[in-house]
């Protein structure tokens, strides 16, 4: 995509939700380290349901070690591998605990050592808690800068460094949110809704989809 063409895609989206935010309810850092850990094969819907009392009590990682590994599986059991992903949350809180005070960390590195805590993650936490200029790819990232070639790539991570390439100024702190956000409301992975989309015309997809057919007796 053309210099030229990837401001306009930007500038679109932009002009739509100008203030693009995460979909995953949290009060500080650290419950954002916990819910995008738990968030992985799972809904963001399932999670806010699943953390909504968990978050009423629980604020900082001394509080989740309180309640202890069995007490945070009764309030996730409804969302996938909750097994794995209580003791992960478990393990990297004491971890913040031991290493960081209790503090989640601006820093990469130092992210990626806590358990259950991969790039993705990482990345997602640097952005929304710190407003760094990070590109989480996720599916829904990964599926909408190959299709719409944005930023092609055969893995996450090279559609990551295409991203941060491509990606100008004005919109790299909101860029993962404008482009998740697409993907998952209107270029969708089974039919994209390409008939509703404000980039249709820049995007490389050949084959644009057309608005359903209304079924016959239903309202115009």
């Amino acid at each position: 995509m053309k210099k030229a063409d990837v401001i306009e895609f930007y500038s679109r989206l932009a002009a739509d939700n100008p203030h693009p935010e995460t979909e995953l309810a949290f009060g500080n850092p650290y419950q954002l380290v916990v819910a995008v850990a738990l968030s992985a094969q799972s809904t963001d819907i399932g999670v806010n349901k699943a953390t909504r009392g968990l978050f009423a009590d629980v604020t900082t990682p001394e509080q989740m070690l309180a309640l202890g590994e069995e007490g945070l599986k009764q309030h996730i059991k409804t969302i996938g591998l909750f097994n794995t992903k209580a003791k992960n949350v478990i393990s990297l809180s004491q971890m913040l605990v031991e290493r960081h005070g209790g503090v989640v960390p601006a820093d990469r590195d130092a992210l990626e050592q806590l358990p259950g805590v991969g790039r993705k993650t990482a990345n997602v936490v640097l952005n929304v808690a710190f407003g760094a200029e990070t590109f989480a790819v996720d599916t829904h990232i990964f599926r909408v800068g190959n299709r719409t070639g944005l930023a092609r790539g055969k893995t996450p991570l090279a559609v990551e460094l295409r991203l941060d390439k491509a990606t100008p100024a004005p919109f790299r702190v909101h860029a993962h949110h404008w482009l998740i956000l697409h993907g998952r409301y209107i270029c969708k992975a089974r039919t994209p809704e390409c008939w509703r989309c404000p980039v249709a015309d820049l995007c490389a997809y050949k084959l644009k989809t057309t608005a359903p057919r209304q079924r016959a007796g239903e309202a115009r």
